[in-house]
């Protein structure tokens, strides 16, 4: 067992911990069941790529409690150097449309706990990309273009990845922004703001659990483009959501401009091999 993190364990819950098995699906830091001399086991991650982004997660995870919505794991400790949380056993749905209707009907209810500006009160991390939440703005097609899109853009030129044919197309974007987002539309929604297949979990008792957030205040239309990204949940998912809490007509056709942010951060983060995605969901976008 590694007795260095051990130690910490040991320091910050004030539990021997007796053993450490690896807990596999983070690529950003390195993750432990650690059982503890009284059986019981908290989740650990150790080794960081920033000093500040455990505080940033557990910020997150405990502002997406002030819903009372859906299961968030408690965090226990954390610190820049560890973050150790509630351990939540993970397994499969007994029933998998009654666990995605309850799903889809907890993340509905999250997004109706809403604050005043678009944003967060400090800015944090979409994978290991950071995520500007501030300045925070009323408006929110001036916050997304501004804080998303155009920050990822500018990374990816520094990155070397925006040659002339995607400049021109984002430059083509600003000028069709307005039209594709509308309005605002609805109050600032709390945001999961990274929800795919690896950041939820079935906990027991078909219990809906997520993880891993980058928690902003947004438009909810952004939080589910992220679950279609790839390929999407349940149908009963959405079905359930929707019925909790209708979208606005069109969220369909906007989902394309609210997956591009996620876009451009996995070309920045993983390289050329999005390139084409990004591209064709542009071309897509100005018609």
């Amino acid at each position: 067992m590694n007795s260095q993190i051990s130690s910490l364990i040991q320091s910050a819950v004030k539990k021997t911990a007796v053993s450490l098995s690896p807990v596999g699906g983070g690529s950003i830091s390195t993750a432990y069941k650690a059982t503890m001399s009284d059986r019981s086991s908290v989740f650990v991650k150790v080794s960081p790529q920033f000093p500040d982004m455990f505080v940033k997660e557990a910020n997150g995870l405990q502002e997406l409690e002030k819903a009372k919505s859906i299961r968030i794991p408690s965090v226990l400790f954390v610190d820049q150097e560890i973050l150790i949380l509630e351990f939540l056993p993970s397994t499969s749905p007994a029933n998998r449309n009654k666990f995605f209707e309850q799903f889809g009907r907890q993340f509905a209810q999250l997004h109706r706990f809403t604050n005043t500006s678009f944003g967060f009160y400090e800015d944090n991390y979409i994978g290991a990309t950071p995520q500007k939440n501030n300045p925070q703005s009323p408006s929110w097609r001036e916050f997304f273009w501004t804080n998303r899109l155009l920050f990822q853009f500018r990374l990816a030129e520094k990155n070397k990845y925006a040659d002339t044919s995607l400049r021109k197309l984002f430059s083509d974007l600003e000028k069709a922004i307005d039209t594709i987002i509308p309005s605002d539309g609805e109050p600032p929604a709390m945001l999961h703001g990274d929800l795919w297949g690896g950041n939820y979990l079935c906990a027991e008792n078909d219990t809906p659990v997520i993880i891993d957030p980058a928690v902003y205040y947004g438009h909810r239309e952004a939080d589910l483009s992220m679950t279609l990204l790839f390929g999407g949940f349940s149908d009963s998912f959405y079905a359930a959501y929707n019925e909790t809490y209708p979208l606005q007509e069109g969220w369909e056709q906007r989902m394309e401009v609210y997956k591009l942010y996620h876009l451009f951060n996995h070309l920045n983060l993983f390289g050329e091999g999005y390139y084409g995605r990004v591209a064709e969901t542009m071309r897509r976008l100005v018609g």
